[in-house]
This record gives structure tokens, sequence and C-alpha cells, in this order.
């Protein structure tokens, strides 16, 4: 198991390999030919920044038996597009657009593509996955869903995608079996959903794979893959944690547009 962190530093944001609280400097190809430094900066102090530099940003929806409630589950994937402007950095804040009025968290495990697939297998796909990465795929429902009679979304371009809708981070975490791991959201502290990635109903390699018969997935590509349980309003002010098992811990602060 390794793991990384992508980081800000005097020549630009630069990847790293994190061992304890030590940061190693990577040059080269992350997902290739690259070599790591033998010296070390301390992780406290560096500023931490999305792991990930996205051609594409996939997702999915009603992917955990605990989120179905009372819907039937899919037959297959159910997968729709974040922006890759949605992108926001571990430690930087949600911001609420000023016209939202029902913002939810939704805790996330997060898939990074570390090469290129098309049409591929159920074991290409999974081979294709070079790690994984805490998320919160926030959601506006009333954009979403409507909310008393008002017009929704046609694609959810807005209620999934609006600006900081997608924290990320901050560590990327390979060789790690993300098959059976426990995802904890917190909301100013209070366990809020609580499942583990065993509860999961099309695991990470059916995912890759039935994206890719029809989208060509890119290296660097995000997947998330569905939240677990029930959500709720956010507001400013509050601080919402997405904690994986294994993997570590994404921390963000909501605040008002």
């Amino acid at each position: 198991m390794q793991k990384y962190v992508r980081f800000q530093s005097d020549a630009g944001p630069s990847w790293g390999r994190l061992d304890g609280d030590k940061v190693f400097r990577i040059t080269g190809d992350l997902f290739g030919e690259h070599k790591v430094s033998k010296t070390a900066k301390p992780l406290n102090g560096l500023k931490l920044l999305a792991p990930a530099t996205p051609p594409k940003i996939f997702a999915v929806g009603l992917n955990y038996r605990s989120h179905l409630g009372s819907r039937p589950a899919p037959p297959t994937p159910e997968i729709f597009y974040k922006p890759i402007t949605s992108i926001t950095d571990p430690g930087a804040p949600i911001v609420l657009p000023k016209s939202s009025t029902n913002v939810h968290y939704e805790g996330e495990l997060v898939l990074v593509i570390g090469k290129t697939i098309k049409k591929a297998s159920r074991k290409q796909a999974a081979a294709a996955i070079f790690g994984v990465t805490c998320g919160n795929d926030v959601s506006e429902r009333g954009w979403q869903h409507g909310a008393d009679g008002a017009s929704r979304d046609l694609q959810w371009w807005r209620a999934k995608g609006a600006d900081t809708f997608a924290p990320c981070g901050p560590v990327l975490v390979t060789g790690i079996n993300y098959n059976n791991l426990t995802l904890t959201t917190r909301l100013n502290g209070e366990v809020v959903q609580q499942q583990t990635t065993g509860d999961l109903l099309f695991d990470p390699a059916t995912i890759v794979s039935t994206i890719s018969q029809e989208v060509t997935i890119q290296q660097g590509d995000l997947i998330f893959t569905g939240t677990p349980g029930t959500t709720r309003k956010m507001s400013p002010g509050d601080v919402v944690e997405v904690e994986i098992e294994g993997i570590g811990l994404l921390r963000n602060k909501v605040k008002a547009g």
C-alpha cells in the first residue's frame, strides 16, 4: 500500500509520497515513471490540494442498499457527470450558492483511474483503478428533485455540479482492498452516515467496466461511487467530515456564497 498527497509548492502543485507525517516529493508521472525525493517535508504546514486533475468526473446514484429507501434497485449503475470546476481542495470551503435552499452532504469513496480504457472487462476495469480517496458529492436537493413544484435540473448540472460541490482528498491510497471499508460522515462532529463499502450495489470494477462500454475513461478521471444512508441540509458555519477506513479524513467548512 502506498499513500500520496498533492500539495502546493514553490514550483506549483506537486505530488508527494506520504510516509507517516512526512512527504517525499515526486517528479515525473505519478501514474508511470517517476522519482521520489530522498528528502522529506513535514506534512504539517503543507497546503494540501485535491489529489487529482481529472479530465472528467463521473458519479453513481442510488448505489448503496442503505440509500435506496423504498426505491427499487437500478438494474445497472446510474451514472451522471460532475464538472471539473466543482472540485475543491481538502480544507477549502464548500460555498453555498446564493439561490440554493437545501444543500446536502454525500460522503463517498472516490476512484482515481490510472490508465485510459475502453470497453473494459471487469478484470481490466479493476486493473485500471490506480487508487482511491475520500469525496463529498455535495447536492442541492431542491434543484435535483424540484421543490414546492419548482422546476428541477434536467441533468443535475448545478444540483451536483456547482462550484465547490466536489471536495475530495486529501490522501490517495493505492494497494488497498476497498471493497469492505467503513465510511463515516460527520456534521459538526455528529456521525450522520456510517456504512461499509460492502453495502455497494455495484462494486468499483462493475462501475468502471459499465462506463467504459460507451465512454472512454481517461487516465486521471475520478468516479464518485455513491453515498450510503440518508443525508440532510448543511448550513453556513457547519463543518462536514468524510472519513474512510485506511484512507483518511476529508474536512470542509460550509460557507455562504
